[in-house]
């Protein structure tokens, strides 16, 4: 099997589970503020990756930590945007938001290689924005739109995160430490504030949602970093809005949430402006 073929296997595990952390971030919303949800999601992850780190002896020092304390800063911010989209939104339409990222992806690779951006990626970019406009609905509440421009946000800090892993992938930085500085960061982030602010007591009934939520979290973690790492990014970029689908069957049959027309169209409109600007940079080798 080739890297290519691998690398796209990875990410619809990643995509899988991606979503399924999304509905336990949903589940935990009702109990925990979406920075809790971020600091449990990460520590949980952070012990995961700590009893793998010494049971396989792993070095987690590093020559780039510059580069990945920069990678675990965006992510973490990112995150903490897409949490409050998902506790505030429909589960679909947050994730929507949420992966307008290869959209930016496909925009921000060139600047990053120092060329010009083609008039068709601005096309689709726009097109993009289009497709946000329907999901933030015009006619809805301030705190909807709110919600909205906030998962917005989190796709274009997505962006800049899977930028910083494909750059530490050509540094040779193994997944596993990428991941480690990433949930790192983002505890030790969140744990900070929290702690100015009156946060959830934890109880015992708690633990069946942040447990999955960080394992879930972590696989879903890994894998997308082995993806970029085996494949071309702007190939495995539009691969991961599976998640999209993987989340609307999950928003559907567990938390009978539908989505408005409206939210369909706008989620169409970009899943294809974000696979075609992927499929044009790739004929274009912006990678």
């Amino acid at each position: 099997m080739t890297n290519q073929k691998k690398g796209m296997l990875w990410i619809i595990v990643a995509t899988f589970f991606f979503s399924l952390m999304g509905s336990f971030v949903k589940l935990g919303a009702t109990h925990f503020s979406s920075l809790e949800l971020v600091f449990y999601r990460s520590f949980i992850s952070l012990l995961f990756l700590l009893i793998y780190i010494v049971i396989s002896q792993k070095e987690i020092k590093t020559p780039h930590l510059r580069k990945q304390i920069d990678r675990g800063v965006v992510g973490f911010l990112s995150l903490a945007f897409f949490f409050y989209a998902i506790a505030h939104l429909n589960l679909g339409s947050a994730m929507t938001l949420n992966y307008t990222s290869p959209i930016f992806l496909g925009f921000f690779l060139p600047l990053t290689s120092h060329q010009k951006i083609k008039k068709s990626i601005l096309l689709c970019t726009i097109t993009g924005f289009i497709g946000t406009l329907f999901i933030l609905d015009p006619h809805g509440e301030w705190q909807s739109w709110f919600a909205g421009l906030i998962g917005l946000i989190s796709g274009i800090g997505a962006a800049l995160a899977y930028i910083h892993v494909i750059q530490l992938s050509k540094l040779n930085e193994p997944d596993w430490r990428t991941v480690f500085y990433f949930t790192l960061v983002s505890t030790l982030g969140s744990g900070l504030w929290i702690s100015f602010t009156d946060y959830q007591r934890l109880i015992w009934d708690d633990v069946w949602i942040l447990i999955p939520l960080g394992l879930s979290a972590t696989i879903a973690q890994i894998a997308m970093t082995r993806a970029y790492r085996l494949g071309n990014s702007l190939v495995i970029g539009a691969l991961s809005y599976l998640t999209i689908v993987f989340s609307g069957v999950i928003s559907l049959l567990y938390f009978n949430e539908t989505m408005r027309m409206e939210d369909v169209l706008g989620a169409i409109l970009i899943i294809a402006s974000g696979a075609i600007a992927s499929n044009i940079s790739l004929k274009s080798r912006v990678n």
